[in-house]
């Protein structure tokens, strides 16, 4: 099982990003996917997350209305689509997937059970 995500790069403030993340080796159809953060000397923390059918979205505080996190289940691939991009918006950014299906959607890493192996964001000022 393998989750690839891209997307990541150098960027303005202001400007826009498209994160993906690919899954592969096993469908995520049916599970809750994630997009957590991991900036320069802190935590990583959950920035957004989608139940299996896209009905049900969380976001963190610090990027509702900039973020917008969705899913297509035929490609097996889940999408972060940032605007507004801010300084503090850099981080490495990781994908995630619950293995339980038809999960709620869980706000802590350890809920989640396959990791990408992280693209990095830069916001420059």
């Amino acid at each position: 099982v393998q989750l690839q995500a891209s997307g990541g790069g150098v960027v303005q403030a202001g400007g826009s990003l498209r994160l993906s993340c690919a899954a592969s080796g096993r469908a995520f159809s049916k599970n809750v996917m994630g997009w957590f953060r991991q900036p320069p000397g802190k935590e990583r923390d959950l920035v957004a997350a989608i139940n299996w059918s896209g009905g049900n979205t969380y976001y963190a505080d610090s990027v509702k209305g900039r973020f917008t996190i969705s899913r297509d289940n035929a490609e097996n691939t889940v999408y972060l689509q940032m605007n507004s991009l801010k300084p503090e918006d850099t981080a490495v950014y990781y994908c995630a997937a619950e293995a339980s299906r038809y999960s709620r959607i869980y706000y802590y890493d350890y809920a989640y059970d396959y990791w990408g192996q992280g693209t990095l964001v830069t916001v420059s000022s």
